[in-house]
């Protein structure tokens, strides 16, 4: 029997520094990222804060789409969210890719980790995941003049199209979600479950790491064929 042996990610090759690695198998090669903890953009959080820091995403997300030895990526999440333009600029890299990719929610796919888990050409969930949706926030300093409100509503806007032009789910259903105010002790929105988010048309399909990976290996089997 042929021995596996694995190769090094495109760029970094340290899953201690950047939750990546890159496996080889009989299959296919896939790169696997993770983005956990708060998506960190322009502003440093602090160390205590786990966090995904988007400069360290974007180089990846390229060499993987450039990388002729590599067959597909895969993106594992369990996030809270955090900055939405870095988040939104991740996201569009994911969609803008030729390659299959396949993203897997484990825990949570909160906030801006929504559109992350639906750039995917094919998205998963886990049984136990859950997905908040709610409208864009700010904290801070805010000058209350009719623009700045209106700066909120186009940053809303672009993340309502985004995941309405990645999934399944209307632009009605999701501000609806959006909107609730019965669920969230302190905010407005709405906390859904896996199966939930499946039934809304938000995800594909509740499914396992080994199901996302055998639907990542077929789409590589047909791009192939």
């Amino acid at each position: 029997m042929e021995e596996i042996q694995p190769i090094k990610a495109p760029e970094e090759n340290s899953i201690s520094e950047t939750g990546s690695i890159t496996a080889h198998t009989a299959r296919g090669t896939v790169h696997c990222i993770t983005i956990a903890g708060q998506i960190e953009g322009h502003m440093e959080l602090p160390a205590q804060n786990k966090t995904t820091k988007y400069e360290h995403l974007i180089p990846q997300i390229t060499a993987v789409e450039q990388a002729d030895e590599i067959d597909g990526m895969l993106i594992l999440l369990n996030t809270v969210g955090g900055d939405v333009e870095a988040g939104l600029a991740i996201a569009e890299l994911i969609a803008g890719m030729k390659k299959p990719t396949v993203s897997l929610v484990l825990g949570g796919g909160h906030s801006i980790g929504v559109p992350l888990a639906v750039a995917a050409k094919k998205s998963f969930i886990a049984a136990s995941a859950a997905m908040t949706i709610h409208p864009v926030r700010m904290n801070g300093t805010i000058i209350a003049v009719p623009q700045a409100f209106e700066y909120l509503s186009k940053i809303q806007e672009r993340i309502v199209d985004f995941i309405t032009a990645h999934s399944h789910i209307s632009a009605d259903q999701l501000k609806a979600l959006m909107r609730e105010t019965g669920q969230l002790t302190a905010d407005v929105g709405t906390v859904i479950s896996g199966s939930q988010a499946v039934s809304l048309g938000l995800i594909d399909a509740v499914g396992t790491l080994s199901e996302a990976l055998d639907v990542l290996y077929g789409m590589i089997a047909a791009n192939r064929g």
